[in-house]
């Protein structure tokens, strides 16, 4: 009687175990589910992101790609100022701001 009680404690803890794995997540990453997303930083964010960012400097670059890392994407496919579409359609030509307070548009992809 011993053992088969043994045995069946035993049983339902390795099916228990084995249960568990099955809905842990897989590791993929929620940006992996989106081929590529664009992200719009502040110009006047206090860090200096987007004096090389508006540039197209070499050090844009490398801005880019590790805020698209830090987001759980691959690489920066595209960055620069946005255009006035990126962040409303809605406002008037007459009430654009200017180029150096724009912010920064990163694209993000796999």
């Amino acid at each position: 009687m011993r053992r088969t009680v043994a045995i069946l404690g035993f049983s339902a803890i390795v099916a228990a175990c084995t249960l568990s794995f099955l809905v842990l997540p897989n590791g993929a990453s929620r940006a992996a589910a989106t081929a590529s997303a664009t992200f719009l930083i502040p110009a006047s964010d206090g860090y200096g992101v987007a004096d090389c960012l508006a540039s197209g400097a070499e050090c844009g670059q490398v801005i880019a790609t590790a805020w698209c890392e830090a987001q759980g994407f691959v690489r920066a496919e595209a960055f620069g100022p946005s255009r006035p579409e990126d962040v409303t359609g809605t406002t008037p030509a007459h009430a654009e701001a200017p180029a150096t307070a724009r912010p920064i548009a990163i694209t993000c992809g796999q």
